[in-house]
């Protein structure tokens, strides 16, 4: 199983907090108000965007008349959230909160137009695709963030992986990065991660012409071994959002059902991205 994630254990355990509040009938204000501290020290412990504390914890439970078994469930949880997973190490991945949603994960759903999805990326794809986004890049920053993304796929490689789909637009497969020889590669490599039932992969071919989301990537993360609900994530080239609102991630749900009736059946995408596989070897002549 998956190191736990203080990511995962930090939003949970605000979920949990903003239920607790909401039972009593108090308001934000007011829970800050009883514990003399400010209302957005307890807005960001219940959204998950700050760390509360286990002695927090424990102050808001004696506020919410929440029984020791409990709080101490919800303390443990404080403690998880507080732990430092392997990707902190990097000081300049701006992407660190979606890598601890991915260790908990137990579905990925992912849609992209334009390039073939991270989880899926060759070392020298991986490259290609963040130096090409990023022109000026460090070069220090950019052995970082390759390192980082090579570290995210071993989630595919462990004996329990989250179930993962990718629904890539034909453009993905045209688009030269890095040259032939990259790019016979990374096909390769998506391949290989098919056949050994790893991923499943669909395309959506250009003759189906304009559909839903097409404007749009982004990952569903699904998380039914903890109280989590869904998750959505965009990325844009300065921001990163995730969706946690009910009928924002309803909406992302009903695209991927339409992105996967799009999309050719896994089988004729394996066909056509095996046909890709060759035209880019003999673009190369390797």
């Amino acid at each position: 199983m998956a190191e736990v994630s203080p990511t995962v254990r930090q939003r949970e355990l605000g979920m949990r907090l903003r239920e607790l509040r909401n039972s009593q009938g108090l308001t934000v204000d007011e829970v800050a108000e009883k514990l003399l501290c400010s209302p957005t020290k307890i807005s960001r412990a219940e959204t998950g965007t700050r760390r509360a504390t286990p002695r927090d914890v424990r102050d808001l439970c004696t506020l919410y008349s929440v029984g020791p078994e409990e709080s101490a469930q919800l303390m443990d949880l404080a403690r998880e959230a507080r732990q430092q997973g392997w990707w902190k190490q990097y000081d300049d991945l701006v992407i660190s909160q979606l890598i601890g949603l991915e260790q908990e994960a137990t579905a990925i759903t992912c849609f992209c137009m334009y390039f073939v999805p991270a989880l899926l990326q060759t070392e020298d794809y991986a490259t290609a695709i963040i130096k090409g986004i990023l022109p000026k890049i460090d070069p220090r920053i950019l052995r970082q963030r390759v390192e980082a993304r090579m570290r995210r796929q071993e989630l595919l490689e462990q004996p329990n992986p989250p179930r993962y789909r990718a629904l890539l637009d034909e453009a993905a497969l045209h688009r030269q990065v890095g040259g032939p020889r990259v790019m016979h590669a990374q096909l390769g490599k998506m391949l290989k991660l098919v056949e050994e039932a790893k991923v499943t992969v669909q395309v959506i071919p250009f003759r189906v012409g304009s559909y839903p989301a097409m404007d749009s990537n982004f990952d569903y993360l699904e998380f039914a071994r903890s109280a989590l609900p869904d998750i959505v994530y965009t990325e844009g080239l300065e921001s990163q959002i995730y969706h946690e609102k009910p009928v924002d991630v309803t909406h992302y749900a009903e695209s991927l059902d339409y992105l996967r009736d799009a999309a050719l059946s896994p089988r004729d995408s394996v066909s056509l991205i095996t046909e890709f596989q060759e035209k880019w070897l003999d673009a190369g002549n390797l």
